[in-house]
């Protein structure tokens, strides 16, 4: 299931317990077509709401917000190369992942319903 936050990011909770986080498909819309991504240090230490990544678009440049606090454990190296995976598939283009300092952050983010209400 995913969550989100205000800022459109998204968090998957992973079978490991990390979290994978992206921007949605309405957050990337927005931004257009991508051409840069800026990825975090694997190891750092992130709170809730953090600037820890940056997209870029052919429209403007981006911070991604770290969803809930943690550590940032990996990251998708693969959009250095294919920033436009973004756009073409956001729920399965992620980011990083993150290990949170405590899950039940989780149920401070919205679910979908509530977060595509909050567009209209």
């Amino acid at each position: 299931m995913l969550k989100f936050t205000a800022s459109h990011e998204w968090a998957r909770l992973q079978a490991d317990g990390a979290l994978a986080v992206g921007i949605s498909a309405q957050g990337q819309s927005m931004l257009g077509d991508m051409v840069f991504v800026e990825l975090p240090a694997i190891g750092r230490k992130v709170v809730a709401g953090e600037a820890c990544a940056v997209v870029e678009s052919v429209k403007a440049a981006s911070d991604v917000h770290a969803p809930v606090g943690g550590t940032i454990i990996a990251v998708n190296a693969q959009l250095s190369d294919s920033p436009e995976d973004l756009n073409n598939t956001p729920y399965a283009s992620w980011i990083f992942t993150l290990q949170a300092d405590n899950l039940a952050d989780l149920d401070g983010l919205m679910d979908e319903a509530h977060y595509l209400a909050t567009l209209a």
